[in-house]
């Protein structure tokens, strides 16, 4: 068949019919055809022999078939057919505070552009139908809202402003709603100015007519102390009770294991084990045990057995399922289950008996595991560690620590030995460390922060860590190769276009990465983090291999963990504080105690895809609202700083600014209008931020003075000025 005889004309009519129509289905019949292979606009213009003059017409042929759901295209911009389910695409509406916005869709690599004239009354989190458009900006489609499914926000948090004595408008904390809410007097609660509330959306407006609301929570004066962090918590809806008929099952809880609880289980209460956590931990859900016997190490990873006091489908249950995972913010924890089992009969607490899932482990010389099993157990933890009493035990060989735990130091040495075995071994695969320290930040008693510094990961923590990552893989494969329903912990490759752009900077130093059939091993990655070390560009490289990687998940399918660099993972050891632990640790006893029939396994494919979803989700949710409360901690702590400089490092650059990072993790903006001298622009392609007219140029990584310009503790946004340069 011959292809290119009715696309290089233009649209007229002929016989009643547009040809525009014809050269359209010339275009349908060649991406159906079984020889087709995706192609990109000028690969179709050649199969289809269109001329350099015509190729303006190609590209509105094909824009129509995109806007018409005829034709979709890849994320690397090429043309394939359309699936039925293209066509009408539904998603989650993501709102800019510039108007725009996107519309993420599930199994859609790119979301979609949605521009200011096409947003059509949406708000932000809204589940929308949108129909495409023609146009594309960069790699996004474009699309319009069309219809809206359901709201995805129903209460706003906010500052009231009360304009008028008939009434006063809430001014949103989350710059991605872009209206005020208006709100009567006789809905306001007696709220006045300068008071935070919770907003309940009554009428959604239209037609440039603001949104209406009613005041359902009075949250305290801005300045009140508490109140800025507890309008985060409101504005992610994080539960702040537990509903009374979870609080009366958990009360019905016994305080102590009882003998009909120990029966069948593996007693492990002469086993010499340990607890180690941070100093103010008080859900411990994880102890560890080890010997040496003939060259083998024994080790015991045991963990506390929650599901034996959360029966599934109970009120407890269903509370931790819709949790998902306990919330760390900065001067609080919103805990998955009540204390009364968080920090009572769930946790490991030392010198009391306790139920346990215990995976015991016989490991050798070289990291492998030789042999292991998986039992239900009875424990009794000797004592309660601490991060800095084994750190001061093995790295400062502090005597009075020494003395004090005499009986458990051969232990720990043999637990470092192991320890460096397990991290050699993931190395040698490729497993990817980035070690970026997380944030500390000391509060006072009126919640002011006071010091805000990197914490630091030591001998103690990486013991921990590499001892529940070797138990989270032995579990995972134990289940994966019995063929049950399970929840794995996975991470996917990275985007093949972000690695390509990578390499391409990384050239620019001399350092290369190989990947094949556009696939990544992370070896290479990690062969680049070990070459780049103690080199100046190493804070660039590092952050930029970073963003190049995705977001780990749950997920029903055992897809491998690229970061670590294996095939097998789940998560086993956290119970107390996530729910796919709570899940899978049923599985685990009902396997276990042979009760996995038929039935219980379709009961569990048909939960566990929801389970992984909202577990993902509910996990995105609180990982931004700990990031928020520290940005505002962060942004009250600098307000007391302004003026100071400091030494930083570049660790962004976008069109509007330079970001800084202080060694306190504190990051803060310079904006591009305060740059020195000539007008500047941001090179994407090298990382830079250049001077239009001068040689001047600004690169991610590289070290920077800066002042404290300004704080907007309301926005969580600190303001740099260059400081040298003044």
């Amino acid at each position: 068949m011959r292809y290119g005889i009715y696309i290089i004309k233009p649209p007229e009519r002929r016989g009643g019919v547009k040809l525009s129509d014809k050269r359209k289905k010339v275009i349908l019949d060649l991406v159906q055809e079984e020889f087709y292979v995706p192609m990109k606009e000028k690969e179709l213009a050649v199969m289809l022999q269109v001329k350099k003059e015509d190729r303006a017409e190609l590209n509105r042929l094909l824009n129509e078939l995109l806007a018409e759901g005829e034709l979709s295209i890849t994320k690397k911009g090429k043309f394939v057919k359309a699936k039925k389910s293209d066509k009408e695409l539904t998603g989650t509406f993501i709102s800019h505070p510039k108007g725009f916005g996107f519309v993420e869709i599930e199994g859609r690599d790119e979301d979609l552009y949605i521009p200011e004239d096409c947003v059509n009354g949406a708000f932000h989190k809204d589940t929308v139908r949108v129909s495409l458009l023609s146009g594309q900006r960069g790699r996004r489609q474009e699309a319009q809202v069309i219809e809206i499914i359901s709201r995805g926000i129903t209460r706003v948090v906010g500052i009231f402003d009360k304009s008028n004595k008939n009434y006063g408008f809430v001014i949103p904390d989350n710059a991605k709603i872009t209206n005020d809410i208006f709100v009567p007097s006789e809905r306001s609660k007696g709220a006045v100015s300068g008071h935070k509330v919770v907003c309940e959306i009554t009428d959604y407006g239209k037609n440039n007519r603001k949104p209406e609301g009613k005041i359902v929570e009075i949250l305290g004066h801005i300045n009140d102390p508490g109140v800025d962090i507890m309008s985060i918590v409101k504005g992610y809806e994080l539960p702040t009770e537990f509903p009374e008929r979870v609080m009366r099952q958990a009360e019905n809880v016994s305080n102590e294991v009882s003998e009909a609880d120990i029966l069948g289980r593996r007693d492990l209460r002469n086993v010499q084990m340990v607890t180690i956590d941070g100093e103010d931990a008080k859900d411990l859900d994880d102890a560890v045990s080890l010997t040496v016997e003939d060259g083998l190490y024994k080790l015991g990873v045991h963990i506390a057995d929650v599901t034996n006091y959360v029966q599934e489908n109970s009120a407890l249950d269903w509370e931790a399922k819709k949790r998902g995972t306990s919330v760390y913010l900065v001067d609080r924890v919103i805990p998955m289950l009540p204390h009364k089992l968080s920090n009572g009969i769930c946790s490991l607490n030392a010198g009391t008996d306790r139920l346990a899932l215990s995976c015991l482990m016989t490991i050798d010389g070289k990291g492998e595991v030789v042999s292991h099993e998986i039992v239900e157990s009875v424990i009794n933890v000797d004592r309660r560690m601490s991060y800095t009493s084994v750190k001061k035990i093995l790295e400062d060989k502090d005597e009075e620590q020494i003395k004090e735990y005499a009986p458990l130091v051969p232990m720990f040495e043999q637990m470092q030995a192991l320890a460096a075995i397990l991290r050699e071994k993931r190395r040698k695969r490729g497993s990817i460390d980035f070690d970026f320290p997380e944030t500390k930040i000391v509060l006072d008693s009126q919640g002011r922060p006071i010091e805000i510094k990197p914490y630091e990961r030591n001998t103690a923590t990486k013991i921990i860590e590499d001892f529940m990552l070797m138990a989270n893989e032995t579990v995972a494969q134990h289940f994966y190769w019995l063929e049950l329903p399970f929840i794995y912990r996975t991470h996917d490759n990275p985007d093949p276009e972000k690695i390509a752009k990578l390499a391409t900077f990384v050239r620019n130093f001399g350092y290369s990465i190989k990947s094949r059939q556009e696939e990544l091993h992370p070896k290479e990655l990690q062969k680049l983090l070990a070459k780049i070390e103690d080199t100046p560009e190493e804070a660039l490289i590092s952050r930029l291999a970073l963003r190049s990687m995705k977001q780990a998940k749950y997920t029903i399918d055992c897809t491998g963990h690229f970061g670590l660099a294996c095939q097998y993972y789940c998560h086993f050891t956290s119970p107390i504080r996530r729910y796919p632990d709570l899940q899978i640790h049923r599985i685990i006893k009902e396997q276990l105690r042979g009760r996995m029939n038929e039935n219980r396994i379709q009961h569990y494919n048909e939960i566990l895809p929801e389970v992984a979803k909202n577990s993902s989700e509910m996990e995105r949710r609180a990982d931004e609202a700990e990031r928020e409360t520290d940005k505002l901690k962060k942004a009250e702590y600098m307000e007391e700083h302004i003026g100071e400089i400091y030494e930083g490092v570049i660790s962004s650059i976008t069109n509007w600014g330079i970001y800084v990072e202080l060694p306190n993790t504190i990051e803060g903006m310079i904006h591009v209008s305060t740059l020195p001298g000539d007008y500047f622009y941001y090179d994407e392609a090298a990382y830079e931020m250049a001077g239009q007219s001068t040689d001047k140029r600004y690169k991610l990584g590289e070290k920077l003075t800066v002042q404290v310009n300004n704080v907007d503790k309301i926005a969580r946004t600190i303001d740099f000025i260059i400081a040298d340069e003044q």
